[in-house]
C-alpha cells in the first residue's frame, strides 16, 4: 500500500472502531489499535507512524528486531506487540526488544521469561494465549489448562500479566468464543482482552476487547516473497 492508502485504511479501521464502541455503549477510547505490521517492510511502518498509528503487531522477533530499534530513535512513544508463538530460546531478545508478548502460552515459556527477565532487567506485559477453540494446529494453552496457568502466570508475573488473548476457530461464528474468553478474564480480574483481527475486530469490540489486531484492512495482502 502507497503512504496515503495505509493512512486512510487507518483512518478507516479507527472510524469502524469508534463506530462499535458507540453501538456496544463503551467510549471510544477504551479500545486500543494494534497495527499487525508482520512480513511488511519497516516503510510500511513508519507510514503508519506519520499517519498516527504507535501500536504494532510481529510476529517474529527476528523481524521485529530488523525494524524496530531504528524506529523508536524518531518514535519514542511506539509500541512493539509481539503476537506470535514465541520460541523459549528467544525470550532473552523478546524481553529486550518488545513491550507486549501477547503468547504467553506454556510452563515451559514462563520459565524462560523469568530467567531472561533477570537477565535484561525488564520484563514486558504479558497476554495470556487461550486456544479457545481447543484446535490442535493452533498455539495457546488448552482450555482445561488455561485456569491453572493463568493463575500460575499471576504468581509468577503479577501484575505484569495484563489479560488474555486468542483466535476463533476461523470457519466458525466468532462470538460465543469472545464470550468466553471474555468470561475467563472477568474471572480472574484481568483488566485488558485482545481479540479480534480484519475480518471479526467489531464483533470482539462487542464482546468487551480492549485490543484490536489488525494487519490486512490496514498494509493489504503480505508482499510476495
Amino acid at each position: 500500500m502507497t503512504d496515503h492508502t495505509i493512512a486512510h485504511a487507518l483512518k478507516s479501521i479507527q472510524t469502524r472502531i469508534s463506530t462499535a464502541c458507540q453501538q456496544a455503549g463503551r467510549p471510544s477510547e477504551s479500545v486500543s489499535l494494534v497495527a499487525v505490521s508482520k512480513f511488511h517492510p519497516q516503510s510500511a511502518v513508519q507510514q503508519a507512524l506519520e499517519a498516527g498509528q504507535h501500536i504494532f503487531g510481529e510476529n517474529r522477533v527476528q523481524e521485529a528486531a530488523a525494524k524496530f530499534p531504528a524506529l523508536r530513535e524518531e518514535w519514542p512513544d511506539l509500541r512493539l506487540h509481539l503476537i506470535g508463538t514465541l520460541q523459549s530460546n528467544k525470550a532473552t531478545e523478546a524481553c529486550a526488544l518488545a513491550d507486549v508478548i501477547e503468547s504467553l502460552d506454556r510452563p515451559s515459556l514462563s520459565t524462560a521469561l523469568e530467567k531472561a527477565a533477570q537477565k535484561v532487567g525488564r520484563l514486558p506485559e504479558l497476554f495470556v494465549q487461550v486456544n479457545i477453540g481447543d484446535e490442535p494446529q493452533k498455539s495457546g494453552i488448552s482450555m482445561a489448562e488455561a485456569d491453572h496457568f493463568i493463575e500460575d502466570s499471576l504468581r509468577r508475573f503479577g501484575d505484569h500479566v495484563k489479560g488474555l488473548m486468542a483466535i476463533p476457530p476461523f470457519d466458525e461464528d466468532p462470538a460465543p468464543f469472545f464470550q468466553k474468553l471474555a468470561e475467563m478474564n472477568r474471572r480472574h480480574g484481568l483488566p485488558a482482552l485482545s481479540m479480534g483481527m480484519s475480518s471479526d475486530f467489531e464483533t470482539a469490540i462487542m464482546e468487551g476487547a480492549t485490543l484490536v489486531r489488525v494487519g490486512t484492512a490496514i498494509f493489504g495482502e503480505r508482499p510476495a516473497h
